[in-house]
Parts: C-alpha cells; sequence; structure tokens
C-alpha cells in the first residue's frame, strides 16, 4: 500500500530535541548541561537517562573499531547505531562519535555527517578534526560537537592519553584550539583532562558550550561514561564518581535465577499456558503412533 502524503516528513528536524541551538540556549541561560557516553552497555541506558533529563548522548557506533572491522563495517555499524539509539530516544541529543575514515576526506566527512543526521544523530563528533575539513563540514550544514584536551581515541597511539595543559604555554594552546574550532563553526565541544582552572576560563571565555571530561570543572557541564558511574570498570578512574554497582546488582538477579531454574522453581505453571483437552489427547495420540 502506498504510504500516505500525510505520513511523509519532508525534513529529519525535530522541535522536541535536544539540539545544538537547545545547548547554546542553555548555556547562555546559565544551566549545566548533563552528558552521558554509554559506552558498550548501550541505548537501553540511554533511554533512562533521557526519562530523567539527560541533555546529551555521545556514542561510538557498536561494532567497535578495536575489534579489527574494516572500514565498510565502521561504516555500516554506524548506521546501525545511530538508527538503534534513536530508536530507544526521542529528545536527548545525540552526539555521535565518527570514525576517522569518515572525516579523513572533508567531503567524505559532509557525506557520512550528513548521512548519520539523516539517520538521527543531532551533531558528529570528529575527533581531532582539522580546522579545514571541520569548516567544510559546518559550511555544508553538518552539526558539529567536537573535543579538545586530552586526546581519547586512534590519536593516543600517537600521543598518549594524558593530563594536557599544565604549563601556561600548554594550556593557552588549548584555548586557542576551542577558539579557532568555535571560529570554524564548532557548536558546541568537550575539553579532556585539563586543569580546573584553565576548562573552566575557557568554558568561560568561548561562546559555545564546553563539557568538561576529567578535569573537574563544573563549565557548561559535565559528562561522565557509564562504565564508570556503575562502577564496572576494573579500576575506578581518578575524577569518576560511582552511582550504582551494577555489576553486583545483575549477577544477583542472575544467580536468583539460575537458582531457580536448577530447584524448579521456575518456570511455574503461571508462567505458560495450556493446550485445549481434547487437541491436547489428538496429539498424545499422534506421538503415541510416532515412530521415529
Amino acid at each position: 500500500m502506498a504510504e500516505s502524503t500525510a505520513d511523509i516528513k519532508m525534513s529529519t528536524a525535530s522541535k522536541t530535541r535536544k539540539n545544538l541551538d537547545y545547548l547554546q540556549k542553555q548555556k547562555e541561560a546559565g544551566e549545566k548541561l548533563v552528558q552521558m557516553c554509554p559506552a558498550e552497555l548501550g541505548p537501553f541506558f540511554a533511554m533512562a537517562a533521557e526519562m530523567v533529563g539527560c541533555d546529551i548522548c555521545r556514542i561510538p557506533h557498536m561494532i567497535s573499531a578495536r575489534a579489527g572491522t574494516t572500514f565498510e563495517e565502521d561504516v555500516i555499524g554506524s548506521r546501525m547505531t545511530v538508527k538503534k539509539f534513536r530508536e530507544y530516544t526521542k529528545i536527548i541529543h545525540i552526539n555521535f562519535y565518527m570514525p576517522i575514515g569518515m572525516y579523513a576526506d572533508k567531503v567524505d566527512a559532509v557525506k557520512y555527517g550528513a548521512e548519520l543526521v539523516f539517520h538521527g544523530a543531532d551533531s558528529m563528533l570528529p575527533m581531532g578534526v582539522t580546522n579545514d575539513t571541520l569548516r567544510y563540514m559546518t559550511d555544508n550544514y553538518v552539526p558539529v560537537f567536537g573535543h579538545i584536551g586530552a586526546i581519547s581515541g586512534w590519536q593516543t597511539n600517537a600521543t598518549g592519553y594524558k593530563k594536557v595543559g599544565k604549563t601556561a604555554e600548554d594550556a593557552f594552546k588549548i584555548f586557542k584550539w576551542g577558539y579557532e574550532y568555535q571560529e570554524n563553526g564548532m557548536g558546541a565541544m568537550t575539553i579532556e583532562l585539563t586543569p580546573m582552572e584553565v576548562s573552566q576560563t575557557i568554558a568561560e571565555t568561548l561562546r559555545v558550550p564546553v563539557i568538561s571530561i576529567a578535569g573537574g570543572a563544573p563549565c557548561d557541564g559535565s559528562e561522565m561514561v557509564d562504565m564508570d558511574t556503575y562502577g564496572v570498570m576494573p579500576h575506578a578512574a581518578s575524577h569518576a564518581k560511582t552511582y550504582a554497582e551494577l555489576l553486583p546488582f545483575l549477577c544477583e538477579a542472575y544467580a536468583d535465577w539460575a537458582d531457580d531454574v536448577r530447584e524448579g522453581t521456575y518456570p511455574e505453571d503461571k508462567h505458560g499456558y495450556h493446550m485445549d483437552e481434547e487437541e491436547l489427547k489428538k496429539f498424545n495420540d499422534l506421538m503415541d503412533k510416532f515412530e521415529g
């Protein structure tokens, strides 16, 4: 059956989603932004975050590049991830962490960025993007919510994951980095592993929202990865605060269920349903006659 014209949307824009304009207005109003990253825990956790009013969900594609995937698999995984997270969430700002191959070329950056926005992302995160590529993306209407400070991604193979901005010169370089990103169209950014004073000054100086990660400064808001929020990392990060012990809760539930199965107390009669008695008699007759 042909789709009714009343059901066709001519735009992927949403009046209710927390887009970059919403984040900007929150900064201007002095309202703190809350950003979560479900990491390996998936879209169900993003849904829970949205239900209590969290603002931003930063996601990588669920088929991890660390598993040795090809670029083609990264592209497919990216599409699937954005679609699945948007299926579970309708309002929260989805900031998608682009695989490097998608923005190594500025034309590809627009191509893949626009496609993922079409599939439901609100902004792209091209980690360590050059000003030239960033300008090309934003000139072509791809919303970008990026990152400054310590680099956490494939680039750490070259730079290492370490505290930055500890000297005046290095701190000023990070400010200039953020300023140039802003002037080239970046609509928001996170800042990671920089001294609290540096992060806060940069957040107060830049026009766009600046969200702190692993820095402790209030900035315009804060991000924490769910693996830290729920205490499931092998070692707690110094910057993180555990709000719930998820793993013991899950283990207890699985253990209780497993005990019931082994002891015969699950499933109970109420967990299933019965066949009509006449049909059951016919079925048993057929089984009695079966010669397998």
